[in-house]
């Protein structure tokens, strides 16, 4: 089966294409510091460039996976109707993947505790042991951590993504280790979203959110 996954929840653009050989190819679009993410303008064409590279055509793709977050509501909208999109006219099947378990996947044989910038000084925070889940996607400020993540958590335990980067102080005087600045971890990648999603099969694509969007709190505050 060629699995194309993509994901938008975060600023970076990132796009995985898994073979049905088993090769695999990924890309990924990563905005300048402050910039928004450009992910209307590069996904579809980041995918297709990796089809060009596996000798691919559109037609030959029998999955389509998508992060469905937690993440930025404009960016989950984005890769979401660009999978159901995708899907429909494809006739492929459309798969859903939780972006704070593709951005643990990587991570074995200890316990990922994966952490997103959720800006307006809050964090998404998830953590696992290998494929089992053993703290649920959850929003968070950085003064929850020592409750959320308890002991048992703790031990032995990796941090990655943006949010772990940003309380680096915090988690390491919690006992846990974050990866180090520059390495890949810190990134969801595409290869991820297509392992995750030939793994699980039948999960919809319907988005975790965990909070509602700025817009609509912003027009409750004006009211």
């Amino acid at each position: 089966m060629n699995i194309l996954g993509f994901d938008t929840a975060t600023p970076l653009s990132t796009v995985g294409l898994l073979t049905a050989a088993g090769e695999q190819f990924e890309a990924c679009d990563a905005p300048a510091p402050g910039e928004r993410g450009r992910h209307a303008e590069r996904v579809l064409v980041q995918a297709h460039e990796l089809l060009v590279a596996a000798q691919l055509g559109w037609s030959d793709l029998q999955m389509i996976a998508v992060g469905i977050g937690p993440g930025g509501y404009t960016g989950l909208r984005i890769g979401l109707a660009s999978a159901h999109g995708l899907a429909l006219a494809l006739g492929a099947e459309l798969v859903g993947v939780g972006t704070l378990r593709a951005l643990a996947e990587p991570v074995r044989g200890t316990t990922a505790v994966a952490i997103l910038d959720a800006r307006r000084g809050e964090l998404f925070a998830a953590a696992y042991r290998d494929d089992v889940e053993v703290l649920s996607p959850c929003v968070i400020t950085p003064p929850d951590l020592p409750d959320v993540l308890g002991e048992g958590l703790r031990q032995q335990a990796l941090a990655v993504g943006d949010g772990a980067l940003a309380q680096r102080d915090l988690l390491s005087r919690l006992g846990i280790d974050v990866a180090a600045s520059d390495s890949p971890l810190h990134r969801i990648c595409g290869g991820a979203i297509c392992r995750l999603a030939a793994r699980s099969p039948g999960v919809a694509a319907t988005p975790l959110y965990l909070r509602r969007p700025d817009a609509e709190r912003s027009l409750e505050a004006a009211r």
